[in-house]
């Protein structure tokens, strides 16, 4: 489920804390942003624990947040939309050149 800013929440929305993945910075943890199919940043939650795992893997870190602090977190940093229980990720490129130059 993705919900724009610009949307009205709607009875679909999950009630109480969500499952929100974070990874350890240097100032603490921040919330791991993901990207969509068409490349935009969203937010990503889930509604339990099992799910978070089953996705993002057993060694996921996370805390639990509602849905608006989620998204007051996520919007400075260009998430338009919070996607609550993906059922895929993919891993990120760790070094975009790096692949570039090997593919050449």
């Amino acid at each position: 489920m993705q919900r724009s800013r610009a949307e009205e929440p709607g009875n679909d929305l999950p009630a109480g804390p969500l499952y929100v993945p974070v990874r350890r910075g240097p100032a603490g943890f921040a919330l791991r942003l993901c990207r969509t199919p068409l490349g935009s940043r969203t937010a990503v939650a889930f509604t339990s624990e099992q799910r978070l795992r089953s996705v993002m893997g057993a060694g996921q870190a996370w805390i639990r947040l509602s849905e608006p602090a989620v998204r007051a977190l996520s919007a400075p940093l260009g998430a338009t939309t919070v996607t609550v229980d993906p059922l895929l990720t993919a891993r990120r490129v760790r070094d975009p050149e790096a692949v570039a130059v090997a593919l050449c």
